[in-house]
């Protein structure tokens, strides 16, 4: 087992893990959206080391981080509209899948044609690309299907001994993993939504489609085609379920399944946005956020439900909100978290 240390982000720190990335080694870096496990992407062996690391299946395909769009040229196929939408929107929680070529190895991308590209913003992230000179594959720094970690602490908590070094880049800004848009289809897919929401892609492309793929769980046999797709990610211990309905229903429901849960012995929490919590008194509640920001539910949501963890709590109900902006995100990670259990709340 190797001494995982915890480093601040100085220079020399940073230099250090860039030579740890070079010789193979993993290491934990912050980005802007969530903290990454991160390892030279055409080193074949450092790669298989991260899904050892994480438990990872292999079949689910791997973003490659470089530092700028120059970076990521020997590594795929550039055409004008990929530059285009990469130049407005990079740095940032965007990824793109693009052509690969033949540098990157089958065991990044899953033996797919394309390769995911990131360029993130996160000056931390950016200047460790920049020192280590290699393009670094890197999912989200967390044991496999538990929420992602938004903390230096998180990624300890899930990885120690396993990794060389996490450089402690302080809370991640977005909270939720980056959006993923296949740039290999005519109309360019949203595979995965996040803080790049398909209104702000708009603004450089005529057309965008979201998969119908990220609110429901894969079909047997269906490839996943980027990170995040299988059908339970992100989720807690605690059986979670999500609620679902007018506000008043969705109360009444929630505050009879605690209850009914609670008789049974568990300990239960329900996840409740601001606007509501009034509720749920007498509950054991936590506020994930505000429903008229959903951004705010995006930057605490894994949090909440790795402190629900800690707390050792057995059963969880989150309300729900709608799946537009970065609505879509949070309840693309919320529904799998849930494993897609929903209950209607308005049906009784």
């Amino acid at each position: 087992m190797t001494e995982t240390l915890l480093l601040t982000p100085t220079e020399e720190n940073l230099a250090l893990a860039a030579r740890a990335l070079r010789e193979g080694q993993l290491v934990g870096m912050p980005t802007e959206t969530v903290y990454g496990l991160g390892a030279n992407a055409l080193d074949e062996d450092a790669v298989r080391a991260i899904f050892a690391a994480k438990g990872r299946p292999a079949d689910n395909p791997l973003i490659v981080h470089v530092p700028d769009i120059a970076s990521a040229e020997p590594l795929c196929c550039i055409d004008e509209r990929s530059r285009r939408v990469m130049t407005h929107f990079c740095p940032g929680p965007l990824t793109v899948l693009l052509p690969k070529k033949p540098i990157i190895p089958q065991v990044v991308n899953a033996g797919l044609p394309s390769v995911a590209i990131r360029i993130p913003a996160h000056p931390i992230a950016r200047r460790l690309l920049e020192l280590s000179g290699v393009p670094v594959a890197a999912p989200s720094a967390n044991t496999s299907g538990k929420p992602s970690p938004t903390t230096a602490r998180h990624v300890y908590d899930d990885l120690a001994g396993k990794l060389t070094c996490i450089i402690d880049g302080g809370e991640c800004q977005v909270g939720l993993e980056s959006t993923v848009l296949d740039l290999t289809r005519e109309v360019p897919t949203v595979l995965r939504p996040g803080g790049i929401t398909p209104d702000m892609l708009l603004e450089v492309l005529d057309e965008v489609a979201v998969a119908d793929s990220v609110l429901r769980p894969l079909q047997k046999g269906e490839k996943a085609l980027s990170p995040g797709m299988l059908y339970k990610h992100y989720a807690p211990k605690g059986m979670l379920s999500l609620v679902s309905g007018s506000a008043e229903a969705v109360a009444g429901k929630i505050r009879r399944l605690y209850g009914e849960a609670a008789q049974l012995g568990k300990t239960v929490q329900v996840l409740a946005f601001q606007e509501h919590l009034n509720a749920y008194k007498g509950l054991n509640t936590k506020c994930i956020g505000s429903l008229a920001a959903p951004e705010t539910v995006a930057h605490s949501l894994f949090a909440t439900l790795r402190q629900a963890d800690a707390e050792g709590i057995d059963v969880l109900y989150s309300e729900v909100l709608p799946a537009e902006g970065v609505g879509l995100a949070v309840m693309n990670r919320l529904s799998r978290a849930a494993g897609f259990r929903t209950i209607e709340a308005d049906e009784e």
